[in-house]
């Protein structure tokens, strides 16, 4: 489904990305792993349209998406979920999650789509008039996969969906990841918490210094004595 091939991205002078491939099948959890600052955000960034490689391409279902406006990305099938949330805050949940949308027409469809949201995420349901501002980092990460699949993507990006949620909430938050995906969305995640990525995904990627160090079959990955040991705690 999407094929990053040989992509060199800088960010001024800094080589942030240095000749990173990897693949993504249909129907996948494809994780990226690896310490803050190795690049895993910067290659979602690059996917999405909102970095362009310097050399290197991005195919997505068999056509290149490397230079393209990161709305006409959208367009073709793929949603972020942005690091750090990034929810309207000044804007209600309903508000927030009808902006999901915006590249849709079909009223009825959309109607459809808020009720499906509003199941998965019951909190999302009680309190779609209040001010997306207002809610607890785990309700703004509900809002902000909420906000994502409003587009019908076929593949999701997700960007940190752990980061600062209380233990309880981040395995709901895993459980979620997982009832998208086997709806039928792809998923390339990347996330600090290792041992929890590596529990949900088919495969994985490591990444050191803008450089892929390992990769292959998540589960072998997370048996493997030098990913415990760089990763899991031991």
């Amino acid at each position: 489904m999407l094929t990053v091939d040989n992509i060199n991205v800088y960010y001024g002078a800094i080589h942030a990305l240095k000749g990173i491939s990897l693949q993504v099948d249909e129907g996948q959890i494809v994780t990226l792993i690896g310490a803050n600052g190795a690049g895993k955000s910067t290659i979602l960034r690059t996917v999405s349209g909102l970095l362009k490689p310097k050399t290197g391409d991005v195919v997505f279902e068999g056509k290149s998406i490397a230079g393209i406006q990161a709305q006409d990305i959208v367009k073709k099938g793929i949603s972020q979920v942005p690091e750090g949330r990034r929810v309207f805050a000044n804007m209600t949940v309903l508000e927030n999650l009808e902006l999901g949308a915006y590249i849709r027409s079909d009223s009825k469809g959309i109607a459809a789509d808020l009720d499906k949201i509003f199941e998965r995420f019951p909190r999302l349901a009680e309190r779609r008039a209040q001010m997306a501002g207002t809610l607890s980092g785990g309700e703004q990460q509900m809002l902000a996969m909420g906000r994502a699949l409003m587009s019908r993507p076929r593949l999701l990006l997700l960007d940190e969906p752990s980061m600062g949620l209380a233990p309880l909430l981040v395995k709901e938050i895993f459980a979620i990841i997982q009832e998208i995906n086997a709806g039928g969305t792809t998923i390339l995640l990347v996330e600090q918490n290792a041992h929890m990525a590596l529990s949900i995904a088919h495969q994985a990627y490591v990444l050191e210094t803008g450089r892929i160090s390992l990769s292959g079959d998540a589960k072998e990955l997370a048996a493997s004595e030098e990913i415990r040991k760089a990763y899991l705690g031991g």
